[in-house]
């Protein structure tokens, strides 16, 4: 029985190859031997990328003397994983300005009126609910929420977040995406609803029922993930995936970006949600290469260095975007 190579060791060999490849140019025999080490497993290629991308930092950091300390250089982090202070966001209330609840007389219970909340792009925030739940917002990402007639409601108006949802049999909780809606009496899931693109769900624990415009319900359990059919909902089938591609698909949690085989046009326009520089390829056939590993979702240039490096493309900034292309052979 032939024993896997184990994750360290792959990133081990990549950093010693990312060192060797920096001190001299290799040699036809070493890289042949690279190549080889390079194609005998498909995790290697993102292996590769990671330890590119901590040398390029790496040399950054020593360009900048022995004093330098990357916390001196940190944009604030945006995410907020505290509760909400009210004060800081305005209650959203039809035909009124106020920003509070509403008292019904005599009857001793507020009417919380709809509360929004949002992201910019490159931002995170994790919110808590007064009901116990919990919602975590991707970049660039509104949602609205409401407790009205027993029901909790919210409006995803646009981006995607992790909903984890406090069990309540006697109050479903329902997110409003576009048209579809998705209900659960407690569950952890995530919904995703882009310009132009169906709306996708992820289960990750319990299940939820996804009701399309056309009155098409499917139940989700955990480990599934669909994609709401824009055309045709009654073709919308749920798919079961592993655990490792719901970590992958969730990584924006932990501000990175996943990859299994995407193409780099692919990836380019996923880093293009989390902020500039944007990542413009210009040669079809590099546009078409895949790239798989793990990145910060906040540092699209250092990806694009360590892709010049592998596929041995130029990198050009311009203005507010960075150009990769490949010389004619």
């Amino acid at each position: 029985m032939i024993k896997s190579e184990s994750s360290q060791s792959i990133d081990e060999a990549a950093a010693d190859w990312v060192a060797r490849r920096d001190r001299a140019d290799l040699t036809q025999e070493e890289e042949a031997a690279f190549q080889h080490w390079l194609m005998g497993d498909v995790r290697r290629p993102g292996a590769l990328l990671r330890a590119q991308a901590v040398f390029l930092r790496s040399e950054a950091a020593g360009a900048l003397g022995n004093r330098y300390d990357p916390a001196d250089f940190q944009i604030e982090a945006k995410a907020d994983i505290s509760a909400p202070q009210v004060s800081r966001r305005r209650l959203l209330m039809a035909g009124s300005g106020m920003a509070a609840a509403v008292i019904v007389g005599g009857l001793g219970f507020g009417l919380l009126m709809p509360q929004a909340y949002a992201t910019e792009r490159g931002e995170r925030r994790l919110v808590r609910l007064e009901d116990g739940s919990s919602i975590f917002l991707n970049t660039d990402t509104r949602v609205s929420v409401r407790y009205a007639g027993g029901a909790r409601i919210v409006d995803l108006v646009k981006g995607e977040a992790f909903f984890t949802v406090a069990p309540d049999a006697k109050r479903p909780f329902t997110v409003e995406a576009g048209e579809d809606r998705i209900s659960t009496g407690g569950a952890s899931f995530c919904v995703r609803l882009l310009e132009d693109r169906p709306a996708r769900i992820l289960v990750d624990e319990g299940q939820v029922s996804a009701t399309a415009a056309a009155g098409h319900n499917v139940l989700l359990r955990a480990g599934t993930r669909l994609d709401m059919a824009l055309d045709s909902p009654g073709r919308a089938r749920p798919v079961s995936i592993s655990a490792e591609e719901i970590i992958r698909d969730l990584a924006w949690r932990d501000g990175k970006i996943a990859f299994q085989g995407e193409t780099l046009a692919q990836a380019a326009e996923a880093f293009a949600r989390y902020g500039d520089p944007s990542i413009e390829i210009r040669d079809e056939a590099l546009r078409q290469e895949q790239v798989t590993g793990l990145f910060a979702a906040n540092d699209p240039v250092g990806f694009s260095k360590a892709i010049a490096s592998l596929f041995g493309a130029h990198l050009v900034r311009q203005g507010s975007s960075i150009v990769l292309s490949r010389p004619a052979a």
